[in-house]
């Protein structure tokens, strides 16, 4: 039985949507580990910190209590909501960069799918560097201009949809060269992850294919 799922892609791609679709056919639990990132992004900006400074970011992680599901705290408070905003977008690519803050998260990550022995991840790199040993991975990939409609569609923050694809397009370059842990590209993934394009396909389409590898 597939017990460890990993879902990776750029944003936008739809990995939120299948991971959750997955796991509720499936009867796992999800970890959105983006979310976590977000959530610490999200708090070094209400401190006021500079998200570039490494040490200050990364001591800051290490103390923070994150609860991932479906409603996302920080040391007891909920931002679900913020963690979403476009001010938050522009910042996280700097704090997944941040090779303290990938260390403590990371860690958590792993000790999640250990207590519960199965689930279904979802990030930039955890087939290949969270969860090498996951049962199943699937790289999520998607046009960006299909990916940047996804999100003026899902969150209305008064952006274009030409504006979301030009900030997707920087947080893929940043995210895919920076020198720990990058985003893969999908001709680098795993030799043993599948490659799904979800550009004009359903959610339901594209969950008919991962469904059809387990």
């Amino acid at each position: 039985m597939t017990k460890v799922i990993a879902i990776d892609g750029p944003a936008g791609a739809g990995k939120s949507t299948l991971a959750q679709a997955v796991a509720d056919h499936l009867g796992l639990a999800r970890l959105d580990t983006g979310a976590m990132y977000r959530a610490v992004a999200w708090q070094a900006l209400a401190r006021g910190l500079d998200v570039d400074d490494t040490g200050s970011v990364g001591e800051m992680a290490r103390r923070l209590a994150i609860e991932v599901g479906d409603r996302v705290t920080v040391d007891g408070t909920d931002v679900t909501g913020e963690i979403r905003s476009a001010r938050v977008d522009r910042a996280v690519s700097a704090v997944a960069a941040n090779p303290e803050v990938r260390a403590t998260l990371v860690q958590r990550q792993r000790r999640w799918v250990a207590e519960r022995g199965a689930g279904v991840v979802e990030g930039r790199d955890i087939g290949t560097v969270v969860l090498p040993d996951a049962d199943l991975k699937i790289y999520l990939t998607a046009r960006t201009g299909e990916r940047a409609r996804r999100r003026a569609t899902e969150r209305d923050d008064g952006r274009s949809v030409a504006e979301i694809a030009s900030d997707l397009e920087r947080r893929d370059h940043l995210d895919s060269t920076r020198s720990d842990s990058p985003l893969i590209k999908p001709e680098d993934v795993a030799d043993d992850a599948v490659v799904i394009d979800s550009t004009g396909k359903s959610a339901d389409a594209v969950l008919r294919e991962v469904l059809a590898c387990l």
